[in-house]
Parts: C-alpha cells; sequence; structure tokens
C-alpha cells in the first residue's frame, strides 16, 4: 500500500481552512484518518462549552451566553477594532460580540454595567446555544 502524501497535507490544510479538529477520508481501498492535538481546545471546551447551568461556581461573575447556535466574531469586520478585550469597563445593553447564524448578525449585549474578566471563545469560532461567551466581574 502507497501512502499518498499529497492527499494527507490537503486533509491537514482542511482542518486549518475549516477549523475542524478531526477529519477522515475514505474510498474502498483506502481510509484516512488526520487529526490535531487539541488537549488544550478541549480544557477551555470542559468550562466554555457546557449550559450556563452546569457551570461551577468557580466562575464568579456575570456570564454573557450565546443565545444561539453559530459562530462567534469578537469585532465588527474582519481587523477591526474588537468590541470588548479583558479589562474593559462596559455597561449595560453594549455589544460584548456578534453571533452570526444563518448569514444573520446577531448582536450579543451586556446584561449589566461590569469589566471584562474573561473571554472564553476566540474569533470566528463556532458557538453552541448557552455557551459562554464573556465572564463579567
Amino acid at each position: 500500500m502507497k501512502i499518498e502524501k499529497k492527499l494527507i497535507q490537503e486533509l491537514v490544510g482542511y482542518l486549518d481552512e475549516f477549523n475542524l479538529t478531526e477529519i477522515e477520508y475514505g474510498n474502498s481501498d483506502t481510509k484516512i484518518k488526520v487529526s490535531r492535538n487539541t488537549s488544550k481546545f478541549k480544557a477551555e471546551e470542559n468550562v466554555s462549552q457546557k449550559p450556563v447551568e452546569r457551570i461551577s461556581e468557580k466562575l464568579k461573575g456575570t456570564k454573557v451566553i450565546s443565545p444561539i447556535i453559530g459562530t462567534a466574531y469578537l469585532a465588527p469586520e474582519p481587523g477591526g477594532k474588537k468590541f470588548v478585550e479583558v479589562g474593559k469597563k462596559i455597561k449595560k445593553g453594549d455589544t460584548v460580540m456578534i453571533v452570526e447564524a444563518m448569514k444573520t448578525m446577531n448582536h450579543v449585549p451586556s446584561p449589566k454595567d461590569g469589566a471584562v474578566k474573561e473571554i472564553f471563545i476566540e474569533d470566528g469560532q463556532p458557538v453552541e446555544y448557552g455557551q459562554i461567551l464573556v465572564l463579567l466581574d
């Protein structure tokens, strides 16, 4: 059996291009599975991707959660100024980020005045309903 290096390189490229952790390709003769080391991601995932009611009391503060499933954006446009950064003071109603779903940009407002304590997602990351996006003091 000859290993098709070009195919493997192409699959590895898809991991980055589509922000995947694993991809599998197969036909009648061959099956190739490519994955990346996700230990750091999984540690963060355990905290940020569980619904709010399951989060332990270790996260003290106001949790800003995703109202829908979609893709989260930290700025209004690529390369633009971020809505929030750790330490920034924000007011109730200020946009924390945008969650895009089905080509609709949904602004996620701050539920109260406060300072940004932690941001749990990265720009362009897929998010789930109920996932913690930001923690406020």
